[in-house]
């Protein structure tokens, strides 16, 4: 199934993701030594390893989102990169196809030693992940081939291990799944099975962290001598130096904590057997692709004893720790999880990478449920915790996501551990796949992206969303079956839209009415009141995922037929849970899928953390000439001083300013 995006708010990212930040990564990764690094282990110069340990990982993600970008929209320039990035890769792969700069230059002899820190299989995840999606955007072999010879040395020195063989970040289970899906090579399946099932099985796990510790600790400072001793005899050598850490306020007691969570397994995933993991803890981009991985194994083998503690866990995170804005992961040098309710916004970490971890679970989640909350939180994540990533013009980014930030976070061109850029990147040039799917004779509709795509349910059906979304709330579904035919289309009903939101356009009224068909009878309806310009909610502070539904139209359907919706874009206050501490007497302004914030720049005579607004004056109004075009709200506070609100994914595009999602309000009686 090919989708194309056709013109609007997805359309001219897509474009600014093509044309100008994959080439600003592949500019950057030069410039930091990453690619140089292959480049030094294939023999093809003389220099000295830059970067992490993880760092092969930047390039292969890169690759991997320059191929999807290639997929869609085929650059003469792009595909000299790829090309030439890939005869690199085969050059420096070792005959059995092992590919780890970091030990094939400094420590040749040495594989698969600190398997929980140093990041090796994770590497290898994201070169395999690059070459299936190389093979499916050309149909051609050779980076595939790079890939299963990488794969191929994973289950020959694997297969058969213990527990203490297992990754320490996930990746390369979802890698290995994605393989096996294109090659049908069971032991593909199988690496990833015995991966997943021997999480939290060794019983000494602790013991085996701190002797791995020490040895990452030895051979870096064997690294550092190695460098001082290469820089003596090349005068004329001039390391990178890596651009800063991110910025990120810390609680007095985050080291202590990611200490803590490292010794008892949590960090890693490794503290319990993946069927009693229930509640999200450790590391949150790991813990996603973990649960991106389990689901995938579920849906592959249909093994559904994985599936209730998916459900659980997921269950967890939207209820007790997640943010609003769909970012997890609240604690920064943890990089991860929070106790429950621990939502502080101004600590919050939500890395980027977390959020897009967390829709690919999602993703897999209502392909194994069919239920339609996952596509809602994956919409809620995409708009906010995700798209706040990348700024507007494509080379810039934010690696971690506060909620409030008084300063020293901003958008940056690259960072020391560079991982969102590219993942962000293969993530937008793979949006098609995420709108559509189908079982049997049945359509699900995902997103309200345009596009357009055709679909086998016994007949091609060619179907085309034309969406105003995310600034107005009609969605128009063109329905072109090749000829009349009787099949079922599941449309979702967004749980931000409290609404009866959809109705057959005309088209499709005149030929129900022929056929005698009352059409209300074939849509699960829900009646809300429709009359508030603003409504207060008090339930958790979350947009509520469950409340999404799939609403199914069950009908023989014929050329030309339209559905319309009309999706409810009322301006919405969410309260934060009543455990959440220090946000009593504040609100999360919500138009459709979007969170919006204050910013300084717009307010630069506001006190934008004091201020109290009148949720009475709000109103949206669109400014073409805000940030690209915007749909801002505009209000009053309480002294009579306006204020304006724009989407959250938005800040930060304009220099380094202040920001919070989190505002005062009074007169909420309302």
């Amino acid at each position: 199934m090919t989708t194309s995006i056709s013109d609007g708010f997805w359309r001219d990212r897509l474009d600014v993701n093509a044309r100008r930040a994959i080439f600003h990564q592949w500019d950057q990764l030069e410039a930091s030594g990453c690619i140089e690094n292959f480049r030094i282990a294939a023999g093809d110069v003389d220099g000295f390893r830059e970067g992490w340990f993880f760092a092969d990982s930047d390039a292969h993600k890169w690759l991997d989102a320059a191929s999807r970008i290639y997929a869609s929209q085929p650059d003469p320039e792009l595909a000299a990169r790829i090309d030439a990035f890939i005869a690199l890769l085969a050059r420096a792969q070792q005959p059995d196809g092992y590919l780890f700069t970091y030990n094939q230059i400094h420590f040749p002899n040495t594989r698969w030693t600190n398997l929980q820190i140093e990041h090796e299989l994770y590497c290898h995840g994201h070169l395999i992940e690059a070459g299936v999606s190389h093979f499916q955007a050309t149909g051609r072999a050779d980076l595939l081939d790079i890939a299963r010879r990488a794969a191929d040395r994973i289950v020959d020195d694997f297969r058969g291990k213990g527990a203490d063989h297992t990754p320490g970040h996930e990746e390369i289970e979802i890698a290995l799944l994605r393989l096996y899906q294109v090659t049908d090579e069971k032991s593909y399946l199988e690496m990833a099975r015995q991966f997943i099932e021997q999480r939290g099985q060794n019983p000494f796990f602790a013991f085996s962290l701190l002797k791995q510790n020490s040895s990452v600790e030895a051979r870096g400072k064997t690294v550092k001598q190695k460098k001082h001793e290469y820089l003596a005899a090349h005068p004329e050598f001039k390391p990178f130096q890596l651009p800063p850490g991110n910025a990120a306020k810390k609680p007095w007691n985050a080291t202590l904590r990611w200490q803590i969570n490292a010794l008892n397994g949590k960090y890693f995933q490794q503290h319990a057997p993946v069927r009693k993991q229930t509640v999200p803890v450790g590391h949150s981009v790991r813990f996603a692709y973990l649960e991106t991985a389990i689901a995938m194994l579920a849906r592959e083998t249909g093994d559904q004893t994985l599936v209730p503690a998916l459900e659980r866990a997921w269950e967890h995170m939207v209820t007790r720790r997640m943010y609003v804005t769909g970012g997890i992961g609240s604690l920064p040098a943890l990089e991860g999880f929070g106790n429950d309710y621990e939502l502080d916004p101004e600590y919050a970490y939500a890395e980027t990478c977390a959020a897009l971890a967390s829709m690919f679970w999602n993703w897999e989640m209502v392909q194994l449920t069919h239920e339609a909350k996952y596509s809602d939180l994956f919409e809620w994540q995409l708009y906010n915790a995700a798209a706040v990533g990348m700024g507007a013009d494509g080379t810039t980014y934010l690696y971690n996501n506060p909620l409030t930030c008084r300063g020293g976070v901003t958008r940056k061109p690259w960072y020391a551990v560079p991982c969102c850029p590219s993942n962000l990147s293969r993530t937008w040039a793979d949006l098609g796949k995420y709108i559509y799917s189908k079982n049997e004779n049945q359509i699900y509709v995902h997103q309200y992206i345009n596009s357009e795509t055709t679909l086998d349910v016994g007949i091609p059906v060619k179907i085309k969303i034309a969406s105003e979304l995310p600034w107005n709330g009609k969605v128009l579904i063109h329905v072109d079956p090749s000829e009349n035919r009787e099949f079922k289309i599941n449309v979702r009903i967004p749980s931000w839209s409290p609404s009866i939101p959809i109705k057959p356009h005309e088209s499709v009224y005149k030929q129900m009415s022929a056929q005698g068909t009352n059409f209300s009878h074939t849509v699960s309806w829900k009646n809300y009141n429709n009359s508030l310009k603003y409504i207060i909610e008090t339930r958790n502070f979350m947009i509520d995922s469950r409340r999404a539904w799939f609403a199914l139209i069950n009908r023989t359907w014929a050329p030309g037929d339209i559905v319309e919706l009309n999706l409810n874009m009322s301006i919405q206050l969410r309260r934060a849970h009543p455990k959440v501490k220090g946000l009593d007497g504040k609100y999360a302004i919500i138009r459709g899928p979007l969170v919006y914030c204050l910013e300084s720049i717009d307010n630069p005579s506001t006190d934008i953390f004091n201020v109290k607004f009148d949720p009475t004056s709000l109103k949206p109004i669109f400014d073409a000439s805000l940030l690209g075009g915007v749909m801002k709200i505009e209000g009053k506070s309480q002294d009579g001083h306006p204020l304006t609100f724009i989407p959250y994914h938005l800040w930060g595009n304009r220099g380094a300013s202040t920001m919070t999602v989190w505002v005062n309000a009074y007169n909420t009686h309302g």
